[in-house]
């Protein structure tokens, strides 16, 4: 992403400009981001306190801390804020209250932390700030959304409908088809009466995730959205060329990050997430959002604000990401230098979900509780004598895994702070499997295990044979490769057929 950004200003040096095609595939790009968003969301995540309370303290709060910042530069004649009044900085005040979408949801799918506890709360936290973003466009723009918008609400019966054409949708290009059908529908849908488009894509995407399928048509939609978020991260470079005063008043406006950063973890803490949750959570939000651009452009249109002002927007978003991707990549070193200060602010009454969990009188552990991870608990659980626990870092896993009878609870066994929510030692586990999705969260966790002193055997699943390498040079006693034991266990029914069969 810093390099995407930082070429979008070298080419604008060079003499590129935005252009309809490049926006235009910004745009599905961002579509497409918030489709996806909406098909791994659970709306009734967003009436937790930990995410409606945090994004409303923390906007007004942000909202309050940079106008009086902005007057008082103002007041002092500094830059290009001496021409500001209190409408005017109260408007870039609340375009810096934002974060960016596409930026922390980068973060986190590149962590593999999007189903995280703190990666969850992120994400709550944007979206309520997009329905902020389009209360405010209807408002600063004089539009009020179209008096058809109310038929907007058949889409809630009708996604019985679009299930059923998801469903017989097939596996492959059919199903990528109906994705993009129904992102850039929805958007088209949206602004068609009136509202913002994107709001339109995430809440067909949350339509949708009930669905048994919306995770294949996430992985699925992955890479086209990818490669159009190229060209969303190359726009915002090429907004405009800055000059000293621009770049000075990015540069004080940036200097606000790190207050937000710390508002956002203060909250966090607050509102009962642990100490690592919190840090990783608020260094994915700071940043300024690319709503700020959209704010500001309304507010020159309407003659609220110098033209000068979208390129200031533009460099102080373009460094707060750049700021952002670089304390984010050493996110863990920040947290481990902190932990001891930021433990004595945890509150002693955990979320639920967080709280302490007791491996007494358990025989096998399993992290990871997909596909391979409910078939190796079901097939084990009889030598085990039922004394065997599941451990998954998304609720619907989790959820899914209890109604089925399974021991599951939730837990991230990446996270340090997984292993602080142990009140009885791990000396009772016979046996480890890390069934978990990504690769680097079970080479992370064996690490972790082994690093803590547990000296019992390992299972992994793997899907390419460095992968195994790795695992194994790592503390890991078997491997299983996904692909090869699954031609393997073909070939034994092949084999078994071919014994029955009679003579």
């Amino acid at each position: 992403m810093v390099g995407f950004l930082t070429a979008g200003f070298v080419l604008h040096l060079l003499g590129a400009e935005n252009d309809p095609f490049l926006l235009a595939v910004a745009d599905m790009g961002v579509t497409l981001l918030l489709f996806t968003i909406g098909l791994k969301l659970r709306l009734v995540t967003l009436a937790r306190t930990e995410i409606w309370a945090t994004t409303a303290v923390h906007l007004l709060a942000s909202i309050g801390l940079a106008c009086g910042t902005i007057l008082s530069l103002g007041w002092a004649g500094v830059l290009l804020f001496d021409d500001l009044d209190f409408s005017s900085a109260l408007i870039v005040a609340f375009a810096l209250s934002f974060s960016s979408t596409v930026f922390a949801v980068k973060i986190l799918e590149d962590r593999g932390s999007l189903m995280s506890r703190y990666g969850q709360v992120a994400i709550g936290v944007l979206v309520i700030q997009d329905i902020a973003a389009v209360l405010f466009l209807a408002i600063s723009a004089d539009k009020l959304p179209s008096p058809w918008a109310i038929g907007l609400l058949v889409l809630i019966p009708a996604r019985h409908l679009l299930s059923f054409l998801m469903n017989h949708s097939g596996h492959r290009e059919l199903l990528a088809v109906f994705g993009f059908s129904m992102a850039l529908g929805g958007a088209a849908l949206f602004e068609l009466v009136g509202m913002k488009g994107d709001l339109g894509a995430l809440i067909v995407g949350v339509l949708l995730a009930s669905n048994v399928k919306a995770k294949q048509l996430s992985n699925i939609l992955m890479n086209f959205k990818d490669v159009f978020l190229v060209c969303f991260f190359l726009t915002i470079g090429l907004t405009g060329l800055p000059s000293w005063d621009t770049a000075g008043a990015a540069l004080i406006l940036l200097a606000l990050v790190p207050l937000k950063t710390l508002l956002f973890l203060f909250l966090l803490l607050r509102f009962r997430m642990r100490a690592r949750g919190s840090v990783f959570g608020s260094l994915v939000l700071s940043n300024y959002s690319e709503f700020g651009l959209i704010v500001c452009s309304i507010a020159v249109s309407a003659g609220w604000l110098a033209n000068d002002w979208i390129t200031v927007i533009a460099l102080a978003l373009t460094a707060s990401m750049v700021l952002s991707a670089v304390i984010n990549a050493y996110a863990i070193e920040i947290f481990g230098n902190c932990r001891s200060m930021l433990r004595g602010f945890e509150r002693r009454q955990r979320l639920i979900g967080d709280e302490d969990i007791n491996l007494g009188g358990h025989r096998i552990l399993i992290f990871g509780m997909g596909r391979v991870g409910r078939s190796a608990y079901d097939q084990m659980r009889v030598h085990a004598e039922d004394k065997i626990i599941g451990i998954d870092l998304d609720e619907t896993q989790v959820q899914r895994s209890c109604a089925d009878g399974r021991n599951v609870v939730l837990g991230d066994a990446t996270s340090p702070e997984f292993w602080s929510r142990l009140i009885t030692p791990a000396d009772e586990i016979e046996m480890i499997l890390l069934a978990m999705p990504h690769h680097h969260a079970n080479l992370d966790a064996a690490k972790r295990l082994r690093e803590r002193g547990y000296q019992g055997p390992v299972v992994a699943v793997a899907l390419y044979p460095d992968n195994e390498e790795e695992l194994r040079k790592n503390g890991i006693n078997e491997v299983f490769n996904i692909y090869a034991e699954a031609g393997n266990g073909a070939a034994k029914r092949m084999y078994d057929l071919l014994e029955s069969k009679p003579t």
